[in-house]
């Protein structure tokens, strides 16, 4: 048990330490964030989906 606790206080005072190192990304204008979205929502490819499609079964006790 001891030995538990030492290696969680060991790895959670390492993250701690590149948690405070990590440089933070700086925030982009409402524009460029819109724009970036109407992209990747252009790029995404169609799919063809196979079988039937999936419905819940609600009730059990008929099938």
């Amino acid at each position: 048990m001891f030995l538990l606790t030492a290696v969680a206080l060991c790895c959670s005072a390492v993250a701690g330490t590149v948690a405070m190192f990590e440089p933070t990304p700086a925030p982009l204008p409402a524009k460029q964030v819109a724009q970036r979205m109407a992209i990747e929502a252009s790029a995404q490819t169609p799919v063809r989906v196979v079988g039937a499609p999936f419905e819940p079964n609600v009730n059990p006790s008929e099938r």
